[in-house]
């Protein structure tokens, strides 16, 4: 009865009413896609940096990551590399020969990482095959092939089909260069990650450097999901005493920093909206309870308990914050599947967001919890913001309101 009855209350004022569910809704409406962009927002990146920079797990010689160099390897690493491939769970597993080198061409020269991969493999684990924006990944039975970012390209004014040169360190320490021709040039949405990463064939590599057959730098394991990656590395490490094995939010704990900054960020923005929509709901009921005094004392002298009464202001908070909340994220959703399929584009930004590591095109997403949560704080907003109104209204007295001429 009190529900039906304070349900009734809110339409008496119709105007009004309408005014703070709009504000509410609107207010609402904000949070949620912004939640939505946000969200999407740091996904794409986490996704870019497992799918092309990083995947899901890097195994490397113990000293590898603080030394860089060429003699500190992984012997048997392909064979590893197909143990591990076929552990439940795992997506697909490439080993890589790593090594720094100096690349130039006629016009400039620059210093890369440069990766020698089995295309095949390769492509199951990174994206790189996709990004291909000229010419082609790894042409068949063509030696001596590299693969390069677009910054990097434009940096040493190189082209496809241009000849460039590879100078670099042996595993004996002596200096060896090799001549490469481009067969194809990639863009990610990490400008970063294109000028300091180029893309050699694993032979080629393995027989300019002379390591031994079968060794590599690196193992890269892509699992199925993510998320399992933490308990799969701790059994890598069981397995394989004596490697260094890193998730990707271990070898870039900047960008787990800032997943878990972003979801802190977003809850706060949401409280911010509505903590300032709860004001106007406070002073919305205050003035319900002022034209409703002689009413409200009726009712507590006809036997209407003050916790009834109490009830019933809550009750018309809540459902007026409901109601105007709902709208906003019905709203927020249905904007939400819209952008996802087409994408926001902010391309005149682009070269700014690259150099960040982020896409230039954001495709918006948001999950049932973090509805659950807005909707939540919401109802909360109304709850707390009824509390000091619906005191007001217990502590009337009902003879003294019920002499008020209003």
């Amino acid at each position: 009865m009190i529900l039906s009855v304070s349900w009734r209350n809110i339409w008496r004022s119709r105007t009004r009413s309408l005014v703070i569910m709009a504000a509410i809704a609107i207010g609402v409406f904000a949070g949620v896609y912004t939640i939505a962009f946000m969200l999407g927002w740091v996904n794409q990146r986490i996704d870019a940096v497992i799918r092309t920079e990083m995947s899901h797990i890097q195994l490397h010689h113990n000293k590898y990551l603080e030394t860089q160099e060429v003699h500190d390897y992984i012997p048997g690493a392909v064979a590893m590399a197909v143990e591990i491939s076929e552990k439940t769970g795992v997506k697909a597993v490439s080993s890589r020969i790593l090594t720094t080198c100096m690349i130039a061409t006629a016009e400039t020269g620059s210093g890369v990482m440069l990766t020698g991969v089995d295309p095949e493999k390769e492509r199951k684990v990174t994206n790189i095959n996709e990004l291909i924006v000229d010419g082609t990944y790894f042409a068949e039975d063509k030696a001596n092939q590299i693969i390069l970012g677009e910054k990097l390209a434009q940096k040493l004014k190189a082209g496809v089909r241009s000849r460039v040169v590879v100078t670099l360190t042996e595993m004996d320490g002596t200096l060896t260069g090799g001549a490469f021709r481009v067969a194809g040039i990639y863009r990610s949405a990490n400008s970063a990650y294109d000028e300091m990463k180029a893309f050699v064939r694993e032979p080629d590599l393995r027989r300019l450097i002379g390591l031994e057959e079968g060794a590599a730098h690196e193992i890269a394991v892509l699992m199925n999901e993510n998320g399992t990656e933490g308990a799969f590395a701790d059994g890598l490490a069981t397995s394989y005493p004596g490697k260094s094995v890193m998730t990707w939010t271990q070898l870039l704990p900047e960008m787990a920093l800032m997943n878990e900054s972003m979801n802190l960020m977003m809850y706060i923005f949401i409280i911010i909206i509505l903590l300032a929509l709860g004001f106007g709901i406070v002073n919305t009921m205050l003035m319900v309870i002022l034209e409703r005094v002689k009413e409200l004392g009726m009712l507590m002298a006809v036997g209407m308990t003050r916790l009834r009464v109490f009830s019933m202001i809550v009750l018309e908070t809540v459902l007026l914050c409901l109601t105007g909340g709902i709208a906003g994220i019905v709203l927020a959703l249905v904007l939400t599947a819209l952008t996802a399929r087409s994408g926001l584009d902010l391309s005149f930004w682009s070269e700014g967001l690259n150099a960040l590591g982020f896409d230039a095109v954001f495709y918006p997403e948001i999950g049932f919890s973090q509805v659950l949560v807005v909707a939540f704080l919401v109802a909360l907003t109304g709850v707390i913001s009824a509390i000091y109104p619906a005191r007001k209204a217990i502590k009337l007295k009902p003879a003294e309101a019920l002499r008020i001429d209003m």
